[in-house]
Protein backbone atom coordinates (compact mmCIF):
# COMPACT_ATOMS: atom_id res chain seq x y z
CA UNK A 1 0.00 0.00 0.00
CA UNK A 2 2.81 2.32 0.89
CA UNK A 3 4.61 1.57 -2.31
CA UNK A 4 1.46 2.31 -4.29
CA UNK A 5 1.10 5.66 -2.56
CA UNK A 6 4.74 6.47 -3.21
CA UNK A 7 4.36 5.63 -6.88
CA UNK A 8 1.28 7.79 -7.21
CA UNK A 9 3.01 10.71 -5.54
CA UNK A 10 6.05 10.33 -7.74
CA UNK A 11 3.88 10.23 -10.82
CA UNK A 12 2.08 13.38 -9.72
CA UNK A 13 5.31 15.21 -9.06
CA UNK A 14 6.68 14.08 -12.42
CA UNK A 15 3.53 15.30 -14.14
CA UNK A 16 3.81 18.68 -12.46
CA UNK A 17 7.47 18.98 -13.43
CA UNK A 18 6.74 18.06 -17.04
CA UNK A 19 3.85 20.52 -17.18
CA UNK A 20 6.04 23.24 -15.71
CA UNK A 21 8.76 22.51 -18.23
CA UNK A 22 6.29 22.61 -21.09
CA UNK A 23 4.76 25.83 -19.78
CA UNK A 24 8.14 27.47 -19.41
CA UNK A 25 9.24 26.16 -22.78
CA UNK A 26 6.17 27.46 -24.56
CA UNK A 27 6.48 30.84 -22.87
CA UNK A 28 10.15 31.17 -23.68
CA UNK A 29 9.52 31.87 -27.36
CA UNK A 30 7.42 34.35 -29.29
CA UNK A 31 6.56 34.41 -32.97
CA UNK A 32 6.44 37.79 -34.74
CA UNK A 33 4.37 37.59 -37.91
CA UNK A 34 4.95 39.62 -41.09
CA UNK A 35 3.67 43.18 -40.69
CA UNK A 36 4.46 43.15 -36.98
CA UNK A 37 7.27 44.22 -34.66
CA UNK A 38 7.64 43.39 -30.99
CA UNK A 39 9.17 44.85 -27.87
CA UNK A 40 10.29 42.66 -24.92
CA UNK A 41 9.70 44.07 -21.46
CA UNK A 42 11.40 42.39 -18.52
CA UNK A 43 9.76 43.14 -15.20
CA UNK A 44 7.98 46.03 -16.92
CA UNK A 45 11.08 47.62 -18.48
CA UNK A 46 11.36 47.70 -22.29
CA UNK A 47 14.53 46.07 -23.53
CA UNK A 48 16.53 47.56 -26.39
CA UNK A 49 16.20 45.97 -29.80
CA UNK A 50 12.96 45.47 -31.67
CA UNK A 51 11.73 41.98 -32.47
CA UNK A 52 11.17 41.67 -36.20
CA UNK A 53 9.27 38.87 -37.94
CA UNK A 54 10.37 35.38 -36.96
CA UNK A 55 10.87 33.24 -33.81
CA UNK A 56 12.43 34.93 -30.76
CA UNK A 57 13.45 33.76 -27.29
CA UNK A 58 12.20 35.63 -24.27
CA UNK A 59 12.90 35.07 -20.58
CA UNK A 60 10.01 33.02 -19.20
CA UNK A 61 7.75 34.17 -16.37
CA UNK A 62 9.37 37.61 -15.95
CA UNK A 63 8.94 39.00 -19.47
CA UNK A 64 6.13 40.16 -21.76
CA UNK A 65 6.06 41.07 -25.43
CA UNK A 66 4.13 44.02 -26.88
CA UNK A 67 3.35 43.48 -30.57
CA UNK A 68 2.83 46.48 -32.89
CA UNK A 69 1.19 46.58 -36.28
CA UNK A 70 3.70 48.14 -38.69
CA UNK A 71 1.56 47.90 -41.82
CA UNK A 72 0.05 51.01 -43.42
CA UNK A 73 -2.41 52.81 -41.15
CA UNK A 74 -4.97 55.43 -42.12
CA UNK A 75 -6.08 58.22 -39.84
CA UNK A 76 -8.43 61.11 -40.62
CA UNK A 77 -8.01 64.34 -38.70
CA UNK A 78 -9.64 67.79 -39.02
CA UNK A 79 -7.49 70.92 -38.91
CA UNK A 80 -8.10 74.65 -38.67
CA UNK A 81 -5.87 77.63 -39.33
CA UNK A 82 -5.72 81.25 -40.47
CA UNK A 83 -4.23 82.30 -43.78
CA UNK A 84 -1.75 85.11 -44.39
CA UNK A 85 -4.63 87.52 -44.95
CA UNK A 86 -6.27 86.38 -41.68
CA UNK A 87 -9.06 84.33 -43.27
CA UNK A 88 -10.30 81.19 -41.51
CA UNK A 89 -9.44 77.99 -43.32
CA UNK A 90 -10.73 74.54 -42.34
CA UNK A 91 -9.53 71.24 -43.75
CA UNK A 92 -9.80 67.53 -43.20
CA UNK A 93 -6.84 65.26 -43.96
CA UNK A 94 -6.43 61.53 -44.44
CA UNK A 95 -2.98 60.50 -43.23
CA UNK A 96 -1.46 57.24 -44.46
CA UNK A 97 1.46 56.23 -42.26
CA UNK A 98 3.26 53.31 -40.69
CA UNK A 99 5.55 52.80 -37.74
CA UNK A 100 9.27 52.32 -38.30
CA UNK A 101 9.74 48.64 -37.26
CA UNK A 102 13.21 49.30 -35.93
CA UNK A 103 11.95 52.13 -33.69
CA UNK A 104 8.99 50.50 -31.97
CA UNK A 105 10.90 50.36 -28.69
CA UNK A 106 10.84 54.16 -28.68
CA UNK A 107 7.07 54.08 -29.25
CA UNK A 108 6.69 51.61 -26.36
CA UNK A 109 8.69 53.82 -24.03
CA UNK A 110 7.20 57.19 -25.00
CA UNK A 111 3.59 56.44 -25.93
CA UNK A 112 2.88 52.88 -24.96
CA UNK A 113 0.25 52.08 -27.60
CA UNK A 114 -0.49 52.99 -31.21
CA UNK A 115 -3.75 54.63 -30.11
CA UNK A 116 -1.88 56.96 -27.79
CA UNK A 117 0.54 57.78 -30.59
CA UNK A 118 -2.31 58.77 -32.89
CA UNK A 119 -4.22 60.88 -30.37
CA UNK A 120 -1.27 62.50 -28.61
CA UNK A 121 1.23 62.93 -31.44
CA UNK A 122 -0.17 62.54 -34.94
CA UNK A 123 -3.36 64.59 -34.45
CA UNK A 124 -1.67 67.62 -32.81
CA UNK A 125 1.23 67.58 -35.27
CA UNK A 126 -1.25 67.51 -38.15
CA UNK A 127 -2.83 70.67 -36.76
CA UNK A 128 0.53 72.43 -36.43
CA UNK A 129 1.68 71.40 -39.89
CA UNK A 130 -1.51 72.74 -41.44
CA UNK A 131 -1.04 76.06 -39.65
CA UNK A 132 2.49 76.33 -41.07
CA UNK A 133 1.31 75.63 -44.64
CA UNK A 134 -1.76 77.90 -44.47
CA UNK A 135 0.08 80.88 -42.95
CA UNK A 136 2.36 81.10 -46.00
CA UNK A 137 -0.38 82.10 -48.44
CA UNK A 138 -3.60 84.02 -48.76
CA UNK A 139 -6.95 82.26 -48.86
CA UNK A 140 -7.18 82.76 -52.64
CA UNK A 141 -3.72 81.21 -53.05
CA UNK A 142 -4.87 78.28 -50.91
CA UNK A 143 -7.57 77.70 -53.54
CA UNK A 144 -5.60 78.36 -56.71
CA UNK A 145 -2.38 76.73 -55.44
CA UNK A 146 -3.85 73.80 -53.57
CA UNK A 147 -1.09 71.42 -54.65
CA UNK A 148 1.54 73.74 -53.18
CA UNK A 149 -0.44 73.99 -49.96
CA UNK A 150 -0.54 70.20 -49.69
CA UNK A 151 3.17 69.91 -50.48
CA UNK A 152 4.08 72.35 -47.69
CA UNK A 153 1.79 70.43 -45.34
CA UNK A 154 3.36 67.08 -46.29
CA UNK A 155 6.88 68.37 -45.73
CA UNK A 156 6.07 69.90 -42.35
CA UNK A 157 4.21 66.80 -41.13
CA UNK A 158 6.92 64.38 -42.28
CA UNK A 159 9.63 66.40 -40.52
CA UNK A 160 7.63 66.59 -37.28
CA UNK A 161 6.62 62.91 -37.12
CA UNK A 162 9.94 61.43 -38.15
CA UNK A 163 11.35 61.80 -34.62
CA UNK A 164 8.39 59.82 -33.25
CA UNK A 165 9.17 56.76 -35.41
CA UNK A 166 6.24 57.56 -37.74
CA UNK A 167 6.79 57.34 -41.50
CA UNK A 168 4.28 59.44 -43.46
CA UNK A 169 3.50 57.72 -46.77
CA UNK A 170 0.83 59.99 -48.20
CA UNK A 171 -1.76 62.58 -47.28
CA UNK A 172 -5.03 63.53 -48.95
CA UNK A 173 -7.09 66.68 -48.55
CA UNK A 174 -10.61 65.37 -47.99
CA UNK A 175 -12.20 68.77 -47.55
CA UNK A 176 -11.11 72.40 -47.69
CA UNK A 177 -13.62 75.05 -46.65
CA UNK A 178 -13.65 78.76 -45.91
CA UNK A 179 -15.54 81.20 -43.78
CA UNK A 180 -19.03 82.26 -44.87
CA UNK A 181 -17.82 85.84 -45.30
CA UNK A 182 -15.15 84.79 -47.76
CA UNK A 183 -17.58 82.58 -49.69
CA UNK A 184 -19.94 85.56 -50.03
CA UNK A 185 -17.06 87.78 -51.14
CA UNK A 186 -16.03 85.26 -53.81
CA UNK A 187 -19.61 85.03 -55.08
CA UNK A 188 -19.92 88.83 -55.26
CA UNK A 189 -16.61 89.07 -57.07
CA UNK A 190 -17.71 86.51 -59.64
CA UNK A 191 -20.96 88.41 -60.22
CA UNK A 192 -19.04 91.69 -60.63
CA UNK A 193 -16.64 90.07 -63.10
CA UNK A 194 -19.53 88.68 -65.13
CA UNK A 195 -21.16 92.12 -65.23
CA UNK A 196 -17.88 93.72 -66.28
CA UNK A 197 -17.43 91.16 -69.05
CA UNK A 198 -21.00 91.82 -70.21
CA UNK A 199 -20.35 95.57 -70.24
CA UNK A 200 -17.20 95.06 -72.30
CA UNK A 201 -19.14 92.88 -74.76
CA UNK A 202 -21.91 95.49 -75.10
CA UNK A 203 -19.34 98.26 -75.63
CA UNK A 204 -17.56 96.22 -78.27
CA UNK A 205 -20.85 95.48 -80.00
CA UNK A 206 -21.78 99.19 -80.02
CA UNK A 207 -18.33 100.13 -81.31
CA UNK A 208 -18.62 97.59 -84.13
CA UNK A 209 -22.08 98.91 -85.06
CA UNK A 210 -20.79 102.50 -85.09
CA UNK A 211 -17.84 101.49 -87.21
CA UNK A 212 -20.19 99.76 -89.64
CA UNK A 213 -22.24 102.96 -89.95
CA UNK A 214 -19.06 104.93 -90.56
CA UNK A 215 -17.94 102.47 -93.21
CA UNK A 216 -21.34 102.66 -94.96
CA UNK A 217 -21.29 106.47 -94.86
CA UNK A 218 -17.75 106.53 -96.22
CA UNK A 219 -18.81 104.11 -98.96
CA UNK A 220 -21.74 106.32 -99.95
CA UNK A 221 -19.52 109.43 -99.92
CA UNK A 222 -16.94 107.72 -102.07
CA UNK A 223 -19.65 106.61 -104.50
CA UNK A 224 -20.96 110.18 -104.72
CA UNK A 225 -17.47 111.49 -105.30
CA UNK A 226 -16.81 109.05 -108.11
CA UNK A 227 -20.20 109.80 -109.61
CA UNK A 228 -19.54 113.54 -109.41
CA UNK A 229 -16.23 113.18 -111.19
CA UNK A 230 -17.85 111.09 -113.90
CA UNK A 231 -20.75 113.46 -114.46
CA UNK A 232 -18.57 116.49 -114.38
CA UNK A 233 -16.44 114.98 -117.07
CA UNK A 234 -19.60 114.33 -119.10
CA UNK A 235 -21.24 117.73 -118.38
CA UNK A 236 -24.02 116.30 -116.18
CA UNK A 237 -23.97 118.76 -113.25
CA UNK A 238 -27.79 118.92 -113.06
CA UNK A 239 -28.02 115.17 -112.99
CA UNK A 240 -25.48 115.15 -110.17
CA UNK A 241 -27.63 117.63 -108.27
CA UNK A 242 -30.69 115.48 -108.68
CA UNK A 243 -28.88 112.34 -107.54
CA UNK A 244 -27.53 114.16 -104.50
CA UNK A 245 -31.06 115.28 -103.58
CA UNK A 246 -32.40 111.75 -103.98
CA UNK A 247 -29.53 110.30 -101.95
CA UNK A 248 -30.32 112.54 -99.00
CA UNK A 249 -34.07 112.03 -99.39
CA UNK A 250 -34.13 108.27 -99.70
CA UNK A 251 -30.97 107.39 -97.71
CA UNK A 252 -29.26 106.03 -100.84
CA UNK A 253 -29.13 106.54 -104.63
CA UNK A 254 -31.90 105.05 -106.81
CA UNK A 255 -31.53 103.99 -110.37
CA UNK A 256 -33.12 106.73 -112.66
CA UNK A 257 -35.32 105.87 -115.62
CA UNK A 258 -33.80 107.72 -118.68
CA UNK A 259 -30.43 107.16 -120.29
CA UNK A 260 -28.45 110.33 -121.15
CA UNK A 261 -25.11 110.46 -122.93
CA UNK A 262 -23.04 113.21 -124.46
CA UNK A 263 -22.96 111.44 -127.78
CA UNK A 264 -19.22 110.98 -127.84
CA UNK A 265 -17.69 107.60 -128.09
CA UNK A 266 -16.47 106.31 -124.77
CA UNK A 267 -18.81 108.72 -122.87
CA UNK A 268 -20.29 107.65 -119.56
CA UNK A 269 -24.07 107.17 -119.74
CA UNK A 270 -26.28 108.24 -116.83
CA UNK A 271 -29.88 107.28 -116.10
CA UNK A 272 -32.32 109.71 -114.52
CA UNK A 273 -36.05 110.41 -114.21
CA UNK A 274 -36.94 113.16 -116.59
CA UNK A 275 -39.71 114.68 -114.43
CA UNK A 276 -37.45 114.82 -111.42
CA UNK A 277 -34.71 116.31 -113.53
CA UNK A 278 -37.04 119.11 -114.68
CA UNK A 279 -38.23 119.75 -111.17
CA UNK A 280 -34.64 119.90 -109.96
CA UNK A 281 -33.86 122.34 -112.82
CA UNK A 282 -36.77 124.61 -111.84
CA UNK A 283 -35.58 124.70 -108.26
Amino acid sequence: MKNQYTQNLSGLILGIVVAAILFIGLNSFVIINPGQAGVISILGKARDGALLEGLHFKPPLVSAVDVYDVTVQKFEVPAQSSTKDLQDLTASFAINFRLDPTQVVQVRRSQGTLQNLVSKIIAPQTQESFKIAAARRTVEEAITKRDELKQDFDNALSDRLEKYAVIVLDTSVIDLSFSREFSNAVEEKQIAEQRAQRAVYVAQEASQAAQADINRAQGRAEAQRLLAETLKAEGGELVLLKEAIEAWREGGAQMPNVLVTNGESGGVPFLFNLGDFQAAGQR
